[in-house]
């Protein structure tokens, strides 16, 4: 058995300038942190001939082009190895819908799962550029590369999107103190709301392909806000860096009425009267968790706790997609 595993992330800044309607005229820049929250694939060899798939659904089919999941299936149509029976099931901490990049996990998973089945190997930045092209290009979903990118190699990572398509990625320079401080002071909190990115997302990338004067400017403004928050964490200028996620989110919620709703946003003012300096939905917006930085976090949780709303505790991962 072939047992995968790959991390899910957090943005840090920048998140939406990875995608390419944007950064092929403009270059983008997310910085993000991937943490121990994992997509899990493990792969068999069965005793029948067909392929055998276990997710939130049962599928079994001897045609690749039959299989529903449109990942599972452009994935084994690209690398199926001339593969005649092979058992695949996939397992999550945290469900689809909920903005902590998933589908590239997921998509990552796989891929890493499938070359060690095959005995083969694939290095990080491959597997991240052709994750990327499962979802991108060959799904022609209207989604960013950060997802595949920071899953791939964990840690705390900067990512500048060229306009050629190359992704240049580099550590983020902070010291072992400002790694705990920062893990300890970011608050995950679920909305109690699921949701598909796809119509988010979908608006921005047509109004960055129409050169829509406003979404241009907000997400250039997001970049510009991205590698501030690079300087301040880096600073270990963590309270500036809280102040400026508070902005962030302003400008966040311009790009789209979809983003946000009025139950998120009492959560969020809540949560900056009761010890959050600021925070942002994770992801594309509609649902999913509000990640908060705190400087009082036994009144911020004291206040989700009364409001229903609940935690999701982690911890940074710096191993990125890897088999175990």
């Amino acid at each position: 058995m072939i047992i995968s595993r790959s991390p899910l992330r957090i943005s840090l800044g920048g998140g939406g300038t990875d995608i390419p309607s944007f950064y092929e005229k403009h270059e983008g820049f997310v910085m993000a942190a991937a943490i121990n929250k994992y997509v899990y694939t493990s792969i068999i060899e069965p005793y029948a001939n067909g392929f055998f798939l276990k997710y939130s659904k049962l599928e079994k089919t001897k045609d690749i082009k039959r299989i529903k999941h449109p990942i599972i299936r452009e994935v084994l149509l690209k690398y199926n190895f001339n593969l005649k029976r092979i058992e695949i099931t996939t397992l999550a901490d945290i469900p689809a819908g909920t903005g902590l990049g998933s589908s590239g996990s997921f998509t990552n998973s796989l891929i890493k799962a499938l070359y060690a089945f095959n005995n083969r190997s694939i290095n990080t930045e491959r597997l991240s550029e052709e994750s990327c092209d499962i979802e991108i290009n060959r799904l022609n979903n209207p989604v960013g590369k950060q997802d595949q990118y920071i899953s791939a190699y964990g840690g705390i990572k900067n990512f500048i999107f060229k306009k050629n398509n190359k992704v240049i990625v580099s550590n983020t320079k902070i010291s072992r103190d400002t790694f705990f401080e920062l893990e300890d002071n970011l608050l995950l909190f679920f909305t109690g709301f699921t949701r598909s990115s796809s119509t988010i997302l979908k608006k921005q990338d047509v109004d960055s392909k129409n050169n829509i004067h406003e979404m241009i400017e907000n997400l250039k403004k997001i970049k510009k806000m991205g590698l501030e928050a690079k300087k301040l964490i880096e600073n270990n200028d963590l309270k500036k860096y809280g102040e400026l996620l508070n902005y962030h989110w302003k400008k966040k919620i311009e790009r789209s009425k979809n983003i946000t709703n009025k139950k998120i946003n009492y959560i969020y003012e809540e949560a900056l009267k009761s010890g959050a300096i600021g925070g942002k939905l994770v992801g594309a917006g509609g649902g999913g968790f509000l990640m908060f930085y705190a400087h009082d976090k036994t009144a911020l949780r004291k206040k989700m706790l009364n409001l229903k709303v609940e935690e999701l505790t982690f911890k940074f991962d710096t191993e990125g997609t890897k088999i175990i």
